[in-house]
């Protein structure tokens, strides 16, 4: 970058051209002209990044090279994008993000793969997303996705769009998110696992084995029913929803033997929403969270009428349904 250009001049920045790692549909270099770029001028940016129209650089950032950012996009203070990194348009990339690093992994290979995000993201300050670990294939961040401050993706990480990640969500190698989850603040997910669509995650768990679509998952790792609430916002009818609770049913309260679920599943629900459950289920490879069961010996207080006494008779339900069944029935 000549250092007698003020930040606000309008040029393009390159190198080779088209970029090794790089949006799909570029013009060749002889048709580029000069877009308008906003650069800090103390920001860090390697004469073969590509910038495309209305790229905003803030103070101290690094852009390495061959990085491709599209039109757009917005760069903090001190934020780095490493080599590797591809972004679409309209990122808004806050203070001291970290993209396209090295995989935090003892085998340290040569080559790498890439980081390849989409459009429209929102990425919070002090969050790190990684590179995949073999050339030719990408860490991949979809559209239109919050992740909110402290979040880290690792290598190899498949993520839709429209999710929400919030503080400090930490994802390990090989985990893929669906469209729609929403992951709370301190959650952990164990490598290769898989959370479906429109799932919800709640604070601080730790999800180790796959999470279906269209559940909500508790602090200790197990599954309280549907995401009602996300599924109405998502826009999902009345017989949808129902549909959904049919095959949540047969899931964890049907008793029936894996592959009869699956059957199941694969039978009673061919299309619509629920037919992803079949989708899902059957093609993981770490088993499923488990729905939360009520505990061992759990007292039920029952009061007769407002001038008798309180009894405390003790039951042993093994699902929430059936301990409302005894209820009605006591």
């Amino acid at each position: 970058m000549s250092e007698d250009l003020p930040g606000k001049d309008a040029r393009w920045i390159f190198g080779t051209w088209p970029p090794a790692i790089g949006l799909e549909g570029l013009p060749p270099r002889d048709q580029v002209k000069e877009h308008p770029v906003n650069i800090h001028p103390t920001a860090i940016v390697s004469p073969s990044a590509c910038l495309s129209t209305d790229v905003a650089i803030g103070p101290y950032a690094v852009i390495e090279d061959g990085v491709v950012i599209g039109a757009g996009c917005s760069i903090g203070a001190h934020s780095i994008i490493k080599t590797g990194t591809t972004l679409g348009e309209g990122n808004d990339i806050a203070e001291h993000v970290v993209l396209g690093g090295a995989p935090q992994h003892l085998k340290k290979n040569a080559d790498l793969g890439g980081l390849v995000i989409g459009n429209n993201n929102t990425i919070r300050e002090y969050s790190s997303f990684h590179r995949a670990m073999k050339p030719g294939t990408n860490t991949t961040i979809g559209d239109s996705n919050l992740f909110m401050a402290v979040s880290h993706v690792a290598h190899d990480c498949k993520v839709g769009s429209n999710i929400v990640f919030a503080n400090n969500v930490l994802l390990a190698g090989h985990v893929t998110i669906e469209d729609r989850a929403f992951i709370s603040g301190g959650v952990g997910i164990h490598q290769f696992c898989r959370i479906g669509s429109l799932a919800m995650v709640g604070g601080m768990t730790k999800v180790v084995q796959d999470v279906p679509p269209y559940v909500t998952l508790d602090e200790n790792s197990q599954v309280c029913g549907l995401n009602l609430v996300g599924l109405r916002r998502a826009g999902h009818t009345t017989e949808q929803i129902a549909e959904l609770k049919k095959a949540y049913r047969t899931i964890y309260r049907s008793g029936l033997k894996w592959t009869e679920v699956l059957a199941e599943l694969r039978t009673a629900f061919p299309t619509g929403p629920a037919a992803a459950m079949h989708i899902f289920c059957s093609t993981g490879k770490r088993g499923f969270v488990q729905e939360r069961r009520m505990p061992p010996n759990a007292t039920l207080k029952i009061r007769n009428s407002d001038t008798e006494t309180e009894s405390t008779p003790t039951v042993t339900p093994t699902t929430a349904s059936e301990l409302d069944l005894k209820t009605k029935v006591g």
